[in-house]
């Protein structure tokens, strides 16, 4: 399957369910070849895929395995932005 590069990015979730149904995608500019997405093999796992980029060094492992801490809402400190707003509208 072939696609421009300004359509491949306006439709860039159908493309990639293009590449996740097995098949490749061709990226053309002005009717020229590119680039090309590929899907990985299927026995291409997530725990070997993170192996090989560790290889390759594009990914360095955690120093710790650590699990990521629970997201909290904190709240905001400071003067609130309506009020800022308000003192820039009176000043003009």
């Amino acid at each position: 399957m072939r696609f421009g590069m300004r359509e491949a990015n306006q439709q860039f979730s159908k493309v990639m369910k293009i590449v996740r149904g097995g098949q490749p995608v061709v990226l053309t500019e002005r009717g020229r070849p590119v680039a090309m997405i590929n899907p990985l093999p299927p026995s291409c796992k997530q725990e070997t895929a993170i192996k090989r980029l560790e290889a390759e060094g594009v990914l360095r492992p955690a120093a710790k395995p650590v699990a990521m801490p629970a997201w909290q809402a904190r709240p905001l400190k400071g003067i609130p932005l309506s009020r800022t707003v308000r003192e820039e509208r009176d000043s003009s």
